[in-house]
């Protein structure tokens, strides 16, 4: 009964049987477009920089608790196991180097914004989101593979090698998300 009530409520107040005009919601739809390009493209090159650092700052907290945890059991593994932290940080480093690629293919527009600028914009959103998740997730496997290495180090030196071989693949994602962002930007070009 509240549902009815609230439907015909709707339709008393407004004359219409879903409480609001049809051209009004029309006009949600519209409100991307009334949004900047440039605006897009400044959102993704953030998102690219912003989510890269947190995902290397995230592994690099997960990687250094256990290796400092591990290090009290076996000093020996400190300076070996900074090769994870390395790992970790050159996440933030491809958000650095897309953000600066991402940048530079923001120019000034004289007149209206053409096909080509919306498409620029919508790009390069899109490419910061792509390169942004993809070194989120990629700083968090480094970091738990890298806490991995540095507790099966202190267990079995002769682990090291190859729990890092592991490391270097997924580190390999934060790359794949790179070339990812770099091919979806390639045409993107304002003016």
């Amino acid at each position: 009964a509240f549902f009815f009530d609230l439907y015909s409520h709707n339709m008393s107040e407004s004359g219409h049987p879903f409480g609001y005009e049809f051209e009004n919601f029309q006009r949600l739809l519209d409100i991307p477009m009334d949004i900047s390009p440039y605006n897009y493209a400044a959102t993704g090159t953030g998102l690219a920089i912003a989510l890269s650092v947190v995902g290397a700052a995230w592994g690099i907290f997960i990687t250094g608790a256990s290796l400092l945890g591990g290090a009290v059991k076996e000093p020996r593994i400190r300076t070996k196991n900074l090769i994870s932290v390395i790992f970790c940080e050159a996440v933030a480093i491809y958000g650095i180097i897309l953000s600066i690629i991402f940048s530079g293919k923001m120019e000034a527009v004289s007149g209206g914004f053409t096909n080509a600028d919306w498409f620029s914009g919508f790009a390069i959103f899109n490419g910061g989101l792509t390169v942004g998740g993809c070194n989120l997730v990629c700083g968090i496997c480094v970091g738990i593979v890298g806490a991995a290495c540095a507790l099966a180090d202190a267990q079995r030196p002769e682990l090291f090698v190859k729990i890092l071989v592991v490391e270097i693949f997924g580190s390999a994602l934060g790359l794949f998300g790179v070339i990812i962002g770099i091919v979806m930007t390639t045409q993107a070009k304002f003016g």
